[in-house]
């Protein structure tokens, strides 16, 4: 099928901000709340995991139940159990289908009557997907990257087990079509942000302490990945500072790329320009005390871009690579800077500019706040949960 007819084909919801109160709670099949069980094997709090927080909570605040199936020690169950939500431990020895864990969910899945398993990645669904298995339970699998699905039998059994699919945008559909998913079982449901959470930037004396003295600050959040490519957010500061000698610059995040990093940050002296924070709780904070936000990712795997929503919806102006579903969040000039994946000079000068031009950067800042309000995570919330009660009313193949 032509890509452009398969995505006119897909169900996308996009909605504004509705006000839950006084709405009928979501119901399963047997006339119960709807229980949902989300199942994640990751241990890292990364925006995957804040999606899975919120969507729990607000699967909660419509009248459903969630549960969530994670790694005891993950930081996703910790604040998962802070919240009040219902925690299964699971930590299988082998990811695909530890089978201690199976017959963990299996029991679970029987004993609460979940209506359905929502797998967040390729190993949680390989779980699910045993789990579910003879059962009536529905699975909707979450597809939150761009990076092909890899081929062959095993993972034509995997995710044959799903009943549906949701892409976090539009740029993640391609990978799934790619590898023989029919287009009628996807949906395209945007990941949101809390719009309603209050954030303050970071004081001056958290600033020093990162060692970052005054001057325009240019912050990035990502993980230290090739998905994120933070070396070509090293060399577009070393660009950008040839036009603005006082920028200074704080990397947010940590991961395996940190040596290479922590090299090229010698080696083009910038040592008293930009700053490692490693991972930080408070990195929403960072990023409102920035003048500048930025995102260098690449093409090889990015979904939505979170950082790009967060940024937007706290006011401020961003510069960005247009990988994966980047462009359907930030319209270059409009809501803010786009440049091509790679493009050190471009990303350099793109945050030179919003530097240097006031006017322009309050012009991107007015719009993409208005942007922002497409992705509240009610929006979200009811779109997910509309997928399940579609799913829910039809009878399974």
């Amino acid at each position: 099928m032509p890509r452009a007819s398969t995505e006119a084909s897909l169900h996308h919801h996009r909605s504004s901000v509705t006000d839950t109160a006084g709405t009928a709670a979501p119901l399963g099949p047997d006339g119960r709340p709807l229980t949902v069980m989300y199942v994640d094997l990751n241990t890292q709090w990364r925006g995957g995991q804040r999606q899975i927080l919120w969507m729990a909570q607000g699967l909660r605040r419509h009248g459903g139940r969630p549960l969530l199936a994670l790694r005891p020690h993950a930081v996703l169950a910790q604040r998962a159990r802070a919240a009040g939500l219902e925690v299964v431990p699971i930590d299988p020895l082998i990811a695909e289908w530890g089978p201690m864990t199976v017959l963990r969910l299996r029991r679970t899945v029987a004993r609460e009557s979940v209506h359905i398993l929502h797998p967040q990645c390729g190993h949680s669904m390989a779980l699910s997907a045993l789990a579910a298995l003879g059962t009536g339970t529905r699975v909707v699998f979450a597809r939150r990257v761009t990076s092909p699905l890899r081929r062959g039998a095993a993972t034509r059994v995997k995710y044959g087990r799903a009943d549906r699919f949701i892409a976090v945008c539009r740029a993640a559909v391609p990978a799934l079509t790619d590898a023989g998913i029919e287009p009628g079982r996807i949906d395209v449901v945007y990941s949101g942000v809390d719009l309603t959470r209050a954030v303050h930037p970071a004081s001056r004396a958290t600033l020093t302490e990162l060692g970052v003295p005054n001057g325009p600050l240019v912050v990035m959040v990502g993980a230290l990945t090739q998905m994120k490519d933070p070396l070509t957010f090293v060399r577009a500061v070393d660009v950008a500072r040839r036009t603005v000698p006082s920028l200074q610059a704080l990397l947010v995040g940590d991961g395996p790329l940190r040596v290479p990093v922590e090299a090229l940050v010698r080696e083009l002296g910038l040592t008293d320009t930009l700053r490692l924070a490693g991972f930080r709780s408070d990195a929403d904070a960072l990023m409102c005390a920035a003048q500048v936000v930025v995102l260098s990712s690449d093409a090889s795997a990015e979904g939505i871009g979170g950082v790009v929503i967060d940024a937007i919806s706290f006011g401020r102006p961003v510069a960005a690579t247009a990988a994966g579903g980047v462009p359907e969040v930030i319209e270059n000039e409009r809501t803010g800077l786009l440049v091509p994946v790679r493009d050190a000079q471009a990303l350099g000068q793109a945050i030179a500019r919003l530097l240097a031009d006031g006017d322009l950067a309050g012009r991107l800042v007015a719009a993409g706040l208005e942007r922002s309000r497409d992705f509240a995570i009610e929006n979200t919330v009811a779109g997910t949960i509309a997928v399940y009660q579609k799913l829910l009313e039809t009878t399974p193949t």
